[in-house]
């Protein structure tokens, strides 16, 4: 099974996204200090249940408060998107 074949349920459904959070918040032992955490999941626009979830679960659990949340959303690769490439990236 490849990973396309996995995702192909949630490609059929258009309102599904690639959902990426940015998190600002308080450290807890220095409050005047910001620490940037980064979500992503698969979520359902607009209403983003995955990421109202997360979101309940930090304000819950975690002692950092949230300064603000910074959200952004792309549709899913469908696999006639998809293309392979002929070439070689090295790295030294």
């Amino acid at each position: 099974m490849t990973v396309l074949q996995g995702l192909e349920p949630i490609l059929r459904f258009r309102d599904w996204r690639m959902t990426t959070a940015e998190l600002l918040y308080h450290m807890p032992d220095h409050p005047h200090v910001l620490q940037s955490y980064v979500w992503q999941k698969i979520d359902h626009a607009p209403e983003f249940p995955e990421l109202n979830r997360f979101l309940d679960f930090w304000q819950r659990e975690i002692d950092g408060p949230l300064h603000s949340v910074r959200v952004a959303c792309t549709a899913l690769t469908r696999p006639a998107e998809l293309r392979y490439t002929n070439g070689v990236f090295t790295l030294h």
